[in-house]
Parts: C-alpha cells; sequence; structure tokens
C-alpha cells in the first residue's frame, strides 16, 4: 500500500498540475480557457503510448533481458520521437483546434502551450520511470514536485502579472525546458543504442495497445461530443476534471504489480486487498472535489451524474481488472492478452463514435465489462493450469 501511495503521489502532482493551472487561469485570464483542458486530453493518451514503450517496456526489457542500458536508451529514443510527434501537433495547433470543434481564436495559444508542456512532462516520466524500477521512489517524487512547483507557480504569477498569454506561455516553458534538461543530463549517463522495440512493445503490450486506442477514442469522441453544443463542452470538461486525477493514479496499481511479478514477487490477495483500499481513496476524492467544484462551474447536473456515476461503477470493476490483466500479459501470453485488449478498444472505439453527447463514456463501459469477464475467465484458467 505505501508503494502504492508513493507512485500514485508522483502520478497525483503532475495530474493535479494542468487541473488547477486551468482552473485558476480561467479566473485570471478567461473562463473559457478552463476548457483548454479537455481539448489536449487525447495528448495524454500519446504520452502514455510513448512511456508504456519507452519507459515501461525498456525498464523491464533491461530485467529480462538482461540489457543494462535499455532504460537510458529507451529514455534517448523516447525524448527523440516526443519532439517530432508533439511539436508537429504544436506547430498545427490551429488546426487540431477546429478539429475539436472548438474556437481558434480562443485556444490557441494555450492550446499550443498544452501540448508543449505535456512534451516535457513525457520526457521526465521516461526518467521517473527509469527511477521507479531502481526503487528509487524519493527522487522520483522530489523530480515530480519540482517540475509542478515551476510550472505552477511561474505560469499563475506571469498571467497575474501581464495577463499576456504569449509572454505567459514563452516564460513557463523556458523553465521547465531549463529543468528537464538538466534532469535528464543527470539521470541518462551512457547511451549505447542497443534497444530491443519488439520486446519493450511485448512487455507492456496492453497498457501501449490501450493509450492507443484512448487516443483515438478521445481525439474523434471529444470532437463528436462538443459538435452538441456548449452545455456538453462544459459538462464533460467537469466531469474529465474530476476523474482524471484518480484515473491516472490508478496506474500505480498496474505499475507496483508489474514490479512485483517481474521480480517473482507477486501475491494476489495482497494486491487485491491493496486496490480496494486504493480505489475507496480515489472515488472518495471523487465525490469529494465534485462537491466543492460544482458551484463554480455549474453544468448540468444530470449529464454530470451520468458521467460520474459510470465512471466510479468502472473504478470498482477494474479493482481486479487491472491486476489479472498484468499477470497474464507477463506470465501467461503477452499475444493473448493483447488481442482481447484491442478487442475491448475496438469495441469502445466503435461506440465513441456513436451520434450521441454520450458516446465516450458508453464506450469506456463496454470496454470495462468486456476485460471484466476475460480477465476473470482467463486468470482462473490459467490458475488452474498451473495447479496453483
Amino acid at each position: 500500500m505505501k508503494r502504492l501511495l508513493r507512485i500514485g503521489f508522483d502520478i497525483f502532482i503532475t495530474s493535479f498540475t494542468p487541473i488547477i493551472t486551468w482552473f485558476f487561469i480561467g479566473i485570471i485570464i478567461d473562463k473559457r480557457l478552463t476548457n483548454v483542458f479537455t481539448l489536449t486530453y487525447p495528448m495524454q493518451c500519446l504520452m502514455g503510448i510513448i512511456i508504456s514503450i519507452f519507459g515501461v517496456g525498456a525498464n523491464v526489457s533491461g530485467i529480462r533481458d538482461k540489457n543494462k542500458n535499455s532504460a537510458n536508451n529507451g529514455i534517448f529514443f523516447g525524448t527523440l520521437i516526443s519532439i517530432i510527434l508533439f511539436g508537429t501537433v504544436a506547430f498545427n495547433c490551429k488546426y487540431y483546434i477546429k478539429f475539436m470543434n472548438m474556437n481558434e481564436n480562443t485556444y490557441l495559444i494555450f492550446g499550443t502551450y498544452s501540448i508543449i508542456q505535456i512534451l516535457l512532462e513525457t520526457i521526465l516520466h521516461l526518467i521517473l520511470n527509469k527511477l521507479y524500477y531502481q526503487e528509487l521512489n524519493k527522487k522520483a517524487n522530489k523530480l515530480s514536485v519540482i517540475f509542478i512547483c515551476i510550472n505552477f507557480f511561474t505560469l499563475i504569477c506571469t498571467a497575474l502579472i501581464t495577463k499576456n498569454q504569449l509572454y505567459t506561455s514563452i516564460i513557463t516553458l523556458s523553465l521547465l525546458t531549463i529543468f528537464v534538461i538538466v534532469v535528464f543530463l543527470k539521470n541518462v549517463t551512457k547511451i549505447d543504442f542497443n534497444f530491443h522495440i519488439k520486446n519493450c512493445i511485448k512487455y507492456d503490450s496492453v497498457s501501449c495497445s490501450l493509450n492507443i486506442m484512448f487516443f483515438i477514442v478521445y481525439l474523434f469522441g471529444f470532437s463528436n461530443s462538443f459538435s452538441f453544443g456548449e452545455k456538453y463542452l462544459v459538462a464533460i470538461t467537469f466531469s474529465t476534471l474530476i476523474t482524471d486525477i484518480q484515473w491516472d493514479m490508478y496506474t500505480a496499481i498496474r505499475t507496483v504489480a508489474k514490479i512485483d511479478i517481474v521480480k517473482g514477487k507477486f501475491n494476489y490477495n495482497y494486491h487485491l486487498k491493496n486496490a480496494i483500499k486504493f480505489t475507496t481513496l480515489l472515488i472518495s476524492s471523487i465525490l469529494i472535489i465534485g462537491f466543492i467544484l460544482y458551484p463554480i462551474y455549474n453544468p448540468d447536473l444530470l449529464i454530470v451524474c451520468i458521467f460520474v456515476s459510470l465512471h466510479i461503477i468502472d473504478f470498482i470493476m477494474a479493482q481486479s481488472t487491472e491486476i489479472k490483466m498484468c499477470y497474464l500479459e507477463i506470465e501467461h501470453s503477452p499475444f493473448k492478452t493483447t488481442m482481447h485488449t484491442i478487442i475491448a478498444c475496438v469495441i469502445r472505439t466503435i461506440v465513441s463514435l456513436l451520434p450521441t453527447p454520450f458516446c465516450t463514456i458508453t464506450g469506456q463501459m463496454c470496454d470495462a465489462i468486456y476485460e471484466f469477464i476475460y480477465s476473470s475467465i482467463a486468470y482462473r484458467r490459467f490458475k488452474n493450469c498451473r495447479g496453483d
């Protein structure tokens, strides 16, 4: 449980920053700018793809394949690819905004800022994953806090002083870039380009597949939902704000389980017990944050209740699903586990393209139910075959 809380804390402070940042930016400059969080939400899934392959996958490969420089190589190649992908989106941000059915004049500057900030965050998380697998969690915590403080205080203070979006973005991104470069140079000590990309994808194939599908779901799903008007844009943004941190923190369950499986210390009942405690804390925080923020955003109550209730049901099912899928991926069959994950995500993607403002949450529930059923059956069969 202590490890869950430590890793969850790293994820919490990283996820909490954009939420509280856009909340204050909305108050200081323009209330509509709160929606930048939802506008660039698909980019977080793109970050997840890169971290899955070049962060988690590279570290597992370093242990399984005895490639001592795998983590460093993953950070190096992940950084290059991140610069290319996020840089391309940032350079063409106005077209991205139009695709998302939002106003270019309102969101262009801070939309570009958010994309570049996620790029820098991606590089930092590649480094943090190396520290996790070296069990240097305190050091990872420290780096996360510093990054968060630089981002939040610089952005908010500059916005208060200048009220100018461009100056605020340039100053904040400059300081963040300097910090990330320093962290990179101190923690990536040796690169030999001996990188097994195939194995890196295989060892975290489920998460990688999920993030690819989530990128498609949120990119096209949010674009679809936002086309139904401002009422749904505000309600979806609010629901996402109060659940996104918790979903990000939920990945700590998978991270801890995967570390123990790789090191031969896995115990399902132990992990499930901690997962239940962790989930209870997360669901409680959703309700508390929602209660506090509702009078400020004043979204449509019925729409919000539908979205949040379904998120909570998904949290409850995911307690066992995450652990079982992680175990099946490493100990049973990466191919079969990934295949079923892809099937679930394909169903989610198809449902998310339906012409309804509830397309994304409906697709999410279809995905959750499928994976819950598959993981329960496959885990039980595999354990029975092994005689455990």
